[in-house]
């Protein structure tokens, strides 16, 4: 028989880390990676959205994904990145502790979520993946940031 590895659908992911979790967002969602800079507050916005950046001469609003989550807040270190990623006309920076890497995961190794993972819903995460000795929790993007909270984002002007 055959091996026929273009069959075997494969996942691009960049890994960041929250708290004590790693997780995982597809690249195709991703636009950059960048360095924490000043942001700017905005009022009136629900306690996640940390405020605007002017990224590049493009107003982007700012999440603090431990905040969404509900996970308690921590002090941003020399690691902390601004993940710019994007979903459909909507592009925001998630704030993560550190981001480690980027991989490929066989669509296999992916399983449902189970109803809480590390203190975040279900409804947030698209899949769990195991990778020999790692844990790697899937983000579905499209309910992360699909609320009425975050249709306001859209209209943001500074």
């Amino acid at each position: 028989m055959i091996e026929q590895k273009e069959i075997v659908s494969e996942v691009k992911v960049i890994v960041f880390r929250l708290k004590d979790e790693e997780y995982g967002v597809e690249v195709n969602q991703v636009k950059s990676i960048e360095k924490l800079e000043h942001i700017t507050r905005v009022p009136r916005t629900p306690k996640f959205v940390k405020g605007v950046i002017n990224l590049r001469g493009v107003v982007t609003p700012i999440i603090d994904l431990r905040s969404r989550f509900g996970l308690e807040e921590a002090a941003y270190t020399e690691s902390t990145r601004i993940i710019i990623v994007a979903v459909g006309e909507l592009e925001v920076g998630l704030i993560v502790d550190a981001a480690n890497d980027v991989i490929d995961i066989s669509v296999n190794a992916i399983e449902p979520p189970p109803e809480v993972v590390g203190g975040v819903e279900a409804a947030y995460l698209r899949g769990v993946a195991k990778l020999e000795k790692r844990l790697l929790i899937l983000l579905n993007l499209d309910k992360v940031l699909n609320t009425e909270e975050m249709k306001q984002l859209d209209s943001f002007e500074v």
